[in-house]
Order: C-alpha cells, then structure tokens, then sequence
C-alpha cells in the first residue's frame, strides 16, 4: 500500500481549510527562504525546468513582478547547473515520465519543509481537478488570497497570472480544454482512436522543447491550461508565468496542474493502455549518449532516474485518492460509426468493423505563403492535389472494400512568436477542426536557439471535418479554406506567424 495519497484540490472548496493546501503553503514558504544555489530551493526547482536567469528584459528572472520576488544570484556552479537545471521534457515522449520524476522530487523537498515545522509527515502534493463537477475549473481559492489565515504573506499567491480574459479571473476555458485524449489507444503512433504523434508524444531523444508536435495529453489539456492561466496582462506587455516554460515553475499552481497530468497517465495506465516497451524509452536518452535525468532529493542525495523506474505507480511510494474515468472505445465501434455517417447501410457498416486500417501517409495539399495572425485572425488556402484528392474521395465511397477510408490530419509547421499567451482556433470550410496552446512558442522561435527558430508544430484531426465536408458535398476538388482565429487581441510586436499549412492523407492506396 502506497503511503503517499494525493488529493483534489478542491476539498473543503479549495481553501485553506483544506490542510494539504495550507501545508503546502508552508512548505513553500520555507523552500523560498533559501537561496537559488541551494538545490532544496524553490528557486532552484524551478531552474530544473527551465530559467530565463541571464535575460536583460522581461521575462527575464530580474523583471518579474513581485509577488513572488525572484533571486537572480547566488547560483551554483556551471556544473551543477549541467547536471541538473534546463531538464524539462516537451514535443518529447519522454514528456509524462520527467515531468513524473520531478513531481515526485518535489514533493520530497515540499514534504522535508512541512516536517521541519512541525508539519504532517504523510503529506502529498494535491491536484488540480480542472475537468471535475461544478467549480473546479476554477483556480482554487487559496492561490488568490494575498494572506495566510495567520495574516502572514501566501506563498501561494502569485502577480503574474492574469487568466484567458486579460482580468485577472483565473480559470480554465472548457470547453476546449477537455479529457479526450484519455480515448487514445496508442502511447506513440497513429490509428483511428489516436491523432498522430500518439498519447505520449514523438519518439525522441533528449528533447527540452521546441519544432515537434507534442503529444495528445501534452497538447490538451496541458498546453491550454498553462495558456488559460498564465494569459497576459490587459496591456498585452507581460505575460503570466504559466504561460512560459522557462518561468512556469515558479507558480506554485504549475505543480497542481502538473499532478492531475500525471493523474491522467495513471488512469490511461489503469485502463489497459502501455507505455512503450522499447529500450529507448525505458532506459531514457542517457543509455544513447543523451542527457540524464537527474533531481535533488532532500538531505543532499541525488537521483539519477529512467522512465523504467517511474512508468506506474505501482512501482512508487503514492497514489491518487481517485483516477478519472476511461471508457475503452473499441476502433471496430468507431469504424462502425463512421461507415453509418458515410453512407453505409447498418449491415455493410458492421461488417466493416474488422476492416484494415491503412498506413500509406500522403501530402494532399498545402498553402503557398507565411500566414501573419493579427487580432481578426487570418484565414488561407489549402491547394489540393487532384491525384490525392481522388484517393481520398475513393476511399470516402462506400463500397466492398479491404480497406478503412482514409485519415485526415491539418499540420501547422513553423508556427513562431515572440509571446506565448495564445490560443489558436482552426477551422476548415467554417466547420471546427480543434484548438492550439502556444506554450513554448517564444524559446521555440529564437534563431539562435537549440533548434534554430523552427517554431512549433501542431497536428490536428480533421477527419471527422472531411467526412462532413463529404457528406454534404462541399468536399471541393481544388482546395480547402482554413481560418486560424486567436482567443484575444494580438499585439503586433508579438509577430505570430505560421510558416506553412498542410493537409496530410493516411490510408491504404
């Protein structure tokens, strides 16, 4: 039996009535009373994900607006700083199992403060239950009191989180936050219940952000609840600390958001989904000449880790009080859905259900120019091929066939920017095709970063928008019309771009 158990946030309405949430205000505050080269520091924790120390100008550690009041010196040696800060793991299928292992550190160090004030031993890091019943969607109410019941400062409490409308109400939009990606049957890969790149995310090496699409879970909900609550101030020139990966960690609300992520990989365990069996996942970059993971654990111990060692909780001394629900979703069922919508009879349609899924990827169009997002939005076309185009009408008639009709997919690559605080609403002929967070999409961009200012890329789903399209006979030979519209304002020193759109084919021919 675990011996740790993590719970809702939302207990006793998310006060400090709730004691794990009064005692990790108190953890908190001692881990901030130390200095940014103590590896049992908050500061220095938060450094392990990702820092922004050196910068001269916002969002720089030194421009941040206070509360919290971040330390830029002393730090600690440029080994150490090899050794452990800049880990964290984005756009990676190494993303659920560092960012497990860094939960799991942290709330050693958290447990360790709480202990050296008298505090409960057991204590567990809460989560946030953002898609649960009634008001849990928004930020519990001890992340916004300026005050502890004691009358002394909230460690909790943080300036720079302005929320998804510019006011200052923190909240999460749902939808489209949501839980689909818990219908995901494939860590890695594609298939008709799993949207490229897979649950997890792309196979990779080492990888601290930046050009790969992320992940499913990554995606949504973790990339739009990161964007929801950081947001942007009403001036649009800061923007919270949610919403940038290289100062998320020093909101105390990111380790609550960061729980409940876990707390979905643990159910989509719990639901008889695997993680990947390969060496290369198991063993993590460091047995290919990567990076290691690597966190400091309390009384000066280091812990050098692998995903192997975290891939279930079973293997781990906590648990979660409860796991979100899964229902299985067969692909046979899907299939049978999908043939009924296009047209064929009840009998030909379950017939279908044991048809192959084809592997065949195709590019079936493209835009032609870079797309500038303004506030209005923007909108391009997507040329078509005409000989990919017939496969794909092919394989939407219903006839005798061996074969699955193909999947859709919409890329947006090289998406760049120099503000992260955006969500981005794509539709194709007027018909909603899905919503992207641009978490990451600032560090993603610079040109003299590890990945030349690639951008982001995103992967969107859009085989259910096709089947419509066809269905109604607006499934045009020559082209598609897409419109990316941002949830707020743009400023046009954010200078958001995306480089190119594609729509890819996946079937059988």
């Amino acid at each position: 039996m675990a011996t740790y158990t993590r719970k809702n946030a939302w207990s006793n309405g998310g006060t400090f009535s709730n004691t794990d949430l009064l005692w990790y205000a108190k953890g908190v505050g001692v881990m901030m009373k130390r200095p940014l080269n103590s590896p049992d520091s908050w500061w220095f924790f938060a450094a392990i994900h990702g820092q922004e120390i050196a910068l001269n100008q916002f969002p720089g550690w030194g421009f941040l607006p206070a509360p919290p009041a971040v330390p830029t010196t002393p730090q600690p040696t440029a080994a150490v700083k090899k050794l452990y800060w800049d880990q964290c793991q984005h756009q990676s299928w190494y993303f659920a199992p560092w960012h497990r292992g860094y939960l799991i550190a942290l709330e050693a160090q958290i447990r360790a403060a709480i202990k050296s004030i008298g505090g409960p031993t057991s204590w567990a890091l809460p989560y946030w239950n953002y898609l649960g019943p009634s008001t849990q969607y928004k930020i519990p109410p001890a992340f916004t009191q300026a005050k502890l019941p004691d009358g002394t400062p909230n460690p909790l409490f943080v300036k720079a989180r302005y929320g998804p409308k510019m006011t200052g109400s923190i909240y999460v939009v749902i939808p489209p936050v949501s839980s689909t990606c818990l219908k995901n049957t494939l860590y890695t890969g594609s298939n008709p219940l799993t949207p490229p790149p897979g649950y997890g995310g792309p196979q990779t090496g080492f990888w601290h952000g930046g050009t790969n699409p992320s992940g499913n879970l990554e995606s949504n909900p973790h990339n739009l609840v990161h964007v929801d609550v950081g947001g942007i101030n009403n001036t649009q020139t800061l923007w919270g600390l949610m919403t940038d990966p290289d100062i998320a960690a020093l909101d105390p609300i990111f380790y609550i958001h960061h729980s409940n992520i876990d707390r979905m990989w643990a159910a989509w365990n719990a639901a008889g989904n695997a993680n990947p069996a390969t060496a290369n996942w198991l063993k993590g970059p460091a047995a290919s000449g990567g990076r290691k993971f690597a966190m400091p654990m309390p009384n000066g111990t280091s812990w050098v880790y692998t995903p192997d060692d975290v891939k279930s909780l079973s293997q781990l001394n906590y648990t979660y009080d409860t796991l979100p629900a899964v229902t299985p979703t067969s692909i046979s069922t899907v299939h049978r859905r999908r043939l009924a919508k296009l047209g064929a009879s009840p009998a030909a349609a379950a017939a279908g259900e044991d048809m192959e899924v084809g592997g065949n990827t195709e590019l079936l169009g493209a835009n032609e120019k870079t797309l500038k997002i303004t506030t209005s939005g923007a909108r391009s076309t997507v040329k078509l091929s005409s000989k990919i185009h017939k496969k794909v009408r092919r394989s939407l008639t219903i006839t005798p066939t061996s074969a699955q009709p193909d999947q859709v997919y919409l890329e947006l690559q090289n998406v760049r920017g120099n503000i992260d605080a955006y969500k981005l609403a794509i539709s194709v002929n007027q018909k909603p095709a899905g919503t992207v967070g641009l978490f990451g999409l600032r560090k993603a961009s610079e040109k003299d970063g590890k990945h030349g200012g690639g951008g982001l890329t995103f992967l969107l789903d859009i085989t259910d928008v096709v089947d419509d399209l066809f269905v109604d006979d607006d499934f045009d030979l020559n082209s598609l019309d897409v419109r990316v519209v941002p949830n707020q304002a743009v400023p046009s020193g954010a200078d958001l771009t995306i480089g190119r759109i594609s729509v890819y084919r996946q079937g059988q021919e």
